[in-house]
């Protein structure tokens, strides 16, 4: 651990996604026992408000009409909706922050965090008046921030404008969610919705290169009550602890990283500030990483001044005493496959023979929903199917629900991840629907195991390989001496199994 993180514990949480409170899927209690599965803290947004939503056009009626709806459903259930927040709120386990979000084709789409669990919907007619709108409220006591996000969609079609932007509001801005990655031109996870692609103007690149100082958050933007929903998008943030205070102070100071969807705990600091910090210039630098993964990590990149500055591979990494017996880990099985379309209901428990469990991270995924219009919602439908049943010495029990992948580039299964500690040659297993499958810690170093329910195409699982410690816990330091009066460094983690990690960035200032 890095010093600079020792008075921190690393906390999970998703401050933008969506469910049938406005438009969207599932119901607001759905979501919030979805996001008690894998979160620490949650913001449910319903859409609220659109200023300059586009002229009526018999092309795109029925995306006026259904955000119209959305933001009347929003208005009814309010007042009940912020009665179930207080109810379901649990100060320092699970915290709620309550919000919403207001579109704008001129300045890109915000979503509002309240503190407190407290405040009304806001109905902006532009970005200048939001921003004033909030100044009095923390005037009068009442703070919040203004998340902009999917901020690479084009200048004018809800992509940011740049010259809108104001740190006191927005102290971070949303890398990634389902929509894609904003980092840059070039990145992974593209913009693929109906929305159209991305542009350099829009991205946090060129946000950055403009000098504007904030930190990097990830939400799903899911639409059917899932919050954290796997692979989607969700922020790390390390607070001092996990009450609303420090995690509020941790967002103003932008202690985020970014993920897609393993955890993972990275550490960076420059001269010994944690990320997020602005420092003053010196004539060199010391930069410092540790990262303890969700799996192998495939590269670890430094980012200076928006170009590659440095990049580490496994060729860089040396293992050190992994000779011995007894061998930590990351165990992960996940479920799903099948025909298309076809569900599959799950009863597992997975563990280990011998040894210790020292953490459980559930995986779950909710639909693969960007828009309301691309489902509809059966009466009473349940969108809470993931839960954790128990944990015990050496196993957890849990049920969940997977569906065939729709293509075959887009994942739709379910996972759990165990970190351990444990002999080579102890075994590790999992009952799934009845059927036990076991192999030992060696086998899954040598390669990942599957399994099927039944014969072609059907559900399956797959232990997936186990990474030897040197795989998955890195520690790297440089040193920079390179003349630099104003600028930023931040690090950038992909993972084999294409997770990433982007940590908020420290910023120079002369």
């Amino acid at each position: 651990m890095l010093t600079s993180f020792q008075n921190f514990r690393p906390l999970y949480g998703d401050m933008h996604n969506h469910c049938g409170i406005s438009y969207g899927h599932g119901s607001l209690d759905d979501a919030l026992s979805n996001a008690e599965e894998q979160l620490d803290f949650v913001s449910i947004t319903g859409h609220a408000h659109w200023p300059d939503m586009p002229e009526a056009d018999e092309r795109i009626q029925y995306i006026i009409d259904f955000h119209e709806m959305g933001f009347a459903r929003l208005r009814d259930v309010w007042e009940k909706m912020m009665e179930t927040l207080r109810e379901r709120n649990r100060e320092g386990e699970f915290v709620i922050f309550p919000g919403f979000e207001v579109h704008s084709c001129a300045s890109g789409d915000r979503n509002m965090l309240y503190k407190d669990l407290d405040g009304e919907i806001l109905h902006p007619d532009s970005i200048e008046d939001l921003h004033d709108q909030l100044q009095q409220l923390r005037d009068a006591g009442k703070d919040s921030i203004a998340q902009p996000h999917h901020v690479g969609y084009r200048k004018g079609t809800r992509g940011i404008d740049w010259d809108s932007f104001d740190s006191r509001f927005a102290p971070f801005v949303e890398m990634l969610s389902m929509h894609g990655c904003s980092e840059s031109s070039e990145n992974t996870r593209p913009f693929l919705h109906s929305m159209g692609p991305s542009d350099w103007e829009s991205t946090i690149a060129c946000g950055l290169e403009r000098g504007h100082v904030f930190g990097f958050s990830g939400g799903t933007d899911h639409h059917s009550g899932h919050p954290g929903s796997y692979g989607h998008g969700r922020t790390l943030l390390w607070a001092k602890d996990g009450t609303r205070d420090a995690i509020w102070d941790a967002l103003y100071a932008r202690r985020l990283v970014a993920l897609t969807g393993d955890r993972m705990e990275l550490q960076f600091s420059v001269n010994g500030a944690p990320l997020g910090s602005v420092i003053p210039a010196s004539k060199t630098r010391e930069i410092s990483v540790d990262v303890r993964a969700g799996g192998a990590i495939d590269s670890l990149d430094i980012i200076r001044n928006g170009k590659l500055w440095k990049r580490v591979s496994p060729t860089d990494i040396e293992p050190v005493g992994e000779d011995g017996e007894i061998i930590r880990t990351k165990l992960h099985l996940e479920l799903g496959w099948g025909a298309k379309h076809k569900t599959a209901d799950w009863e597992v428990e997975f563990g280990i023979e011998e040894g210790t469990i020292h953490s459980i991270e559930s995986r779950f995924r909710g639909l693969e929903v960007v828009s309301p219009s691309e489902r509809d919602a059966e009466e009473g439908e349940s969108f809470y199917t993931s839960k954790v049943l128990g944990q015990k010495d050496c196993s957890v029990s849990f049920q969940t629900r997977s569906s065939g992948n729709p293509t075959n580039s887009t994942p739709t299964t379910q996972g759990m991840c165990i970190e351990v500690e444990m002999p080579r040659h102890a075994t590790v297993f999992a009952v799934v629907n009845g059927v036990r499958a076991e192999h030992t810690l060696e086998d899954l170093i040598a390669g990942a195991r599957s399994g099927f329910l039944d014969h072609t195409d059907a559900p399956s699982w797959r232990f997936h390989r186990a990474p030897l410690p040197h795989e998955w816990k890195w520690s790297v330091s440089f040193v920079d001496d390179e003349p630099m009066d104003d600028g930023f460094y931040y690090a950038r983690v992909r993972q084999l199994n294409d997770q990433w990690a982007w940590a908020s960035p420290v910023f120079i200032r002369k």
